[in-house]
């Protein structure tokens, strides 16, 4: 039987967010989201944050920490996209996704480890993306920010590691989401036969290994990137 925890899933009310906050709470942890808008899963507290905004973050946190506790485990999932090629990218469209995606991150991890260090025990979790370390095509600024969250687990990994604080990668490549359901499906067929296991994954299979990487058994994994892909980016 896994440890109770206290868990906060940021960007928790849809897609793998949503997953993730879903198998947690089946696994009987007290599950917080974070959500701009919507809703978490059945069971689970909704906190309005943004991620781009620390007063925001560090209001949210006050918030579930005085209705579940201390949080011990934190996914790091609140992302956006504005795809674009390079020579047409703005500068906004830059930096407003390292921002909510890479400094997002980072806010919630800064206000997380307060009190993992007190108590000494946390798990990080970054949600990253195979296009992190594969590289796409008009994701410049998308594919920049996921990588920074390799670079930023494993100095995590370096700072906090000695006080039982773990902090992890899962990299997931194609997931059935709302936004791969809406290409084309010549689109989707063509993606299908880059990917080695020619599928996408569900949700689900991202969030069982989020859960098992922040559980009691993966207690001694820090500074992974664990790719949930089909085999897609193998070897990067």
């Amino acid at each position: 039987m896994t440890t109770s925890r206290t868990v906060l899933v940021t960007g928790g009310n849809r897609g793998i967010g949503f997953a993730i906050a879903s198998e947690f709470i089946a696994q009987g942890h007290r599950v917080a989201v974070t959500a701009r808008s919507g809703e978490g899963p059945e069971g689970s507290l909704t906190v309005r944050a943004d991620v781009t905004d620390a007063a925001s973050v560090d209001a949210a946190f006050t918030e579930i920490e005085a209705a579940l506790g201390p949080v011990e485990v934190v996914v790091a999932n609140a992302g956006i996209t504005r795809d674009t090629l390079l020579l047409r990218m703005s500068e906004d469209e830059f930096t407003s996704v390292i921002d909510t995606n890479l400094t997002g991150a980072f806010r919630v991890v800064k206000r997380a480890s307060k009190g993992m260090l007190k108590a000494r025990f946390g798990r990080i979790v970054l949600i990253s993306s195979v296009v992190g370390l594969y590289g796409s095509a008009g994701q410049v600024n998308y594919s920049a920010s996921k990588a920074g969250l390799v670079g930023m687990a494993r100095s995590l990994t370096r700072e906090l590691g000695a006080r039982n604080i773990t902090a992890n990668v899962v990299a997931p490549g194609f997931i059935e989401t709302d936004m791969t359901d809406a290409l084309p499906e010549a689109q989707q067929a063509e993606y299908r036969k880059s990917i080695p296991l020619a599928r996408f994954a569900t949700p689900d299979e991202v969030a069982k290994v989020v859960a098992w990487v922040a559980g009691d058994d993966a207690g001694y994994i820090s500074g992974a990137v664990i790719p949930v892909d089909g085999g897609l980016g193998m070897g990067h």
